[in-house]
């Protein structure tokens, strides 16, 4: 039936695309030959602005305000506009996903201990909205029910004392599941005022040919000019290019600068291959010579995956990336564009260099990567971060971890100090939802006194730390919140897992689980309408509308798998 999808996906774009043409009234250039792919486009522009609800208002707060001034009217050349011609389809796709394996119930008779390292990235929903937004099909090895969950800000307890994280549990009923319940942990990383914490940054930025498109370099070029006007006098920015040969921009550039800063951001023009290209040991160097102590020392990399950045060797890039983090130099990765992400090594390279991996589909997506969530993405508070559960048999039959399938670790790893866990920004937070079947001694989750239902434990390394350090606790005891109302016959949870839960059933949707064959589009839609928390929250009336869009293409496939099947 797939297979019928893609079909007929690229029917309806060929289609599409000869009726209606690219949508832009006021196009500021003249838009290349479209050709269509196997998957693409249903007839929507695919404008780099799109993806959120609003419009032009949404718009006008996404761009800076003062950048135009600052830069003397460099912005004009070289950042995005809202009259942009919609974006061809490219001749062919390369995009690449790692394959998905989803996790299945484990007894705990067999194992009640579920041990995995955090994760923070969120580049697979915004690649996800990318896909549905544009009507392509959503490959389902695209789909990181993890990073879905941690798009989205929750309302968890801060952190309390010293300690660098603040938990909050809480249990419902499992919406798809009837046998089964849902329990939540959260993790609410502390905030860092950006201020309090220089930077030293190192764009390496792909400029090869491939990058000449609306939606890659002009869209990398706004994302950091809106960084560059948050910048202080304390920071310092490098800028490498790598196309044909590496070149050096900016080296060491004070933050006070910004006009010297946007205009050489503004003046990247992208043309030219790859070939030996030595780009990544240059920004590696760059950053260890203007190296700030105690600061932010990071290395962002934006590319529409084209990798090709000095050693083509895999493994030895990653080896590589792997050395230096060790230096107190970290590495971000963004992902810009379609037709030739490289999704799985993306997401190692930012995994080996200690840094945060994102995708941006949009203006809007670059503020809140780099502006409104600046110290995420820069600081870390938290580095190795693995966590920990120890299932109590005597209330959990089996469990089912939702997402992580590729942080998963042996149980010895996690007192052992060589292996990498994750890394937590400054206000991250880290969403972690398990699918619980009780024993038929506590079917209910009737807990009695003393009694817990599991034991959390979080190891972590402080960011120049070497040792790591153990935090521990009793999911049962009062002092957890969420736990103790549950314990008196309150199964429902708060809105903070009644959303994760909606998210999470859409990723299972969309990633073709074997545990959401009854799930469908409308019973999130109607759940989300019961959650007061999303009104006012953009992105979580972004994610509304995105399911909602999702449940009315798949009533029209079903129509016509219906009558393509009738004839079969």
């Amino acid at each position: 039936m797939m297979n019928i999808k893609k079909l007929i996906a690229g029917a309806l774009a060929l289609v599409c695309l000869f009726a209606t043409g690219c949508g832009s009234d006021n196009s500021t250039a003249e838009a290349p030959a479209t050709t269509t792919r196997m998957y693409t486009t249903t007839g929507k522009s695919n404008n780099i602005f799109n993806g959120f609800s609003g419009g032009d208002a949404k718009m006008e707060q996404a761009m800076p305000s003062t950048t135009a001034a600052v830069a003397g009217g460099a912005m004009e050349d070289c950042c995005p506009s809202e009259n942009y011609y919609c974006i061809p389809a490219p001749d062919y796709n390369t995009e690449s996903y790692a394959e998905v394996r989803e996790n299945r119930f484990i007894k705990t008779t067999e194992n009640a201990v579920s041990t995995f390292s955090a994760d923070v990235d969120t580049a697979s929903y915004s690649n996800i909205r990318r896909m549905i937004t544009d009507g392509n099909y959503v490959d389902p090895n695209a789909v990181r029910i993890e990073e879905m969950l941690n798009y989205f800000s929750y309302d968890y307890n801060a952190p309390k004392g010293d300690e660098p994280f603040g938990i909050t549990t809480e249990f419902m009923d499992c919406p798809w599941n009837d046998e089964a319940k849902l329990m939540l942990v959260g993790l609410q990383a502390q905030e860092i005022e950006m201020t309090e914490t220089p930077s030293n940054i190192v764009f390496l930025v792909d400029v090869s040919g491939s990058m000449d498109s609306p939606d890659k370099l002009p869209l990398v070029q706004t994302a950091f000019t809106m960084l560059a006007e948050n910048l202080s006098e304390n920071d310092r920015i490098s800028i490498v290019t790598y196309a044909g040969s590496d070149r050096i921009v900016l080296s060491g550039e004070s933050g006070a600068n910004k006009a010297k800063i946007i205009n050489a951001v503004c003046d990247l023009t992208a043309g030219g291959g790859t070939n030996g290209s030595a780009g990544i040991k240059t920004a590696y160097q760059l950053a260890e010579k203007h190296f700030i102590e105690g600061g932010n020392n990071r290395v962002i990399l934006a590319t529409d995956g084209d990798l090709n950045i000095g050693i083509t060797d895999n493994d030895d890039l990653e080896r590589y990336i792997s050395k230096k983090k060790e230096s107190g130099v970290y590495l971000s990765v963004l992902g810009f564009g379609t037709g030739n992400i490289k999704d799985d090594k993306m997401e190692i390279l930012a995994d080996k260099g200690n840094g945060n991996y994102s995708y941006i589909d949009s203006v809007f997506e670059a503020r809140r990567v780099l502006v409104d969530e600046m110290g995420s993405t820069l600081v870390t508070v938290a580095k190795d971060v693995k966590l920990q559960l120890e299932f109590n048999p005597e209330i959990v039959e089996k469990y089912r971890l939702i997402g992580y399938e590729n942080r998963i670790m042996a149980e010895e790893d996690f007192d052992d100090d060589t292996k990498d866990g994750g890394e937590i920004g400054a206000g991250h937070r880290v969403t972690v939802l398990y699918e619980i079947v009780s024993t038929e001694l506590d079917e209910d989750f009737i807990a009695y006194e003393n009694e817990k239902i599991a034991d959390l434990a979080i190891r972590y390394k402080e960011p120049d730390g070497k040792k790591s350090k153990l935090l521990e606790y009793s999911l049962g005891e009062d002092d957890i919140g969420g736990f103790s109302k549950n314990y008196d016959g309150l199964l429902r949870g708060g809105e903070n897992i009644e959303f994760a839960a909606c998210v999470a059933e859409f990723g299972m949707i969309l990633s073709e689980s074997r545990y959401a064959e009854d799930s469908d589009c409308d019973d999130i839609l109607e759940r989300l309408e019961g959650i007061d928390s999303i009104e006012g929250d953009e992105f979580r009336e972004e994610f509304v509308e995105l399911v909602s869009d999702y449940s009315q293409r798949e009533d029209f496939y079903d129509e016509l798998y219906g009558y393509y099947d009738y004839y079969e």
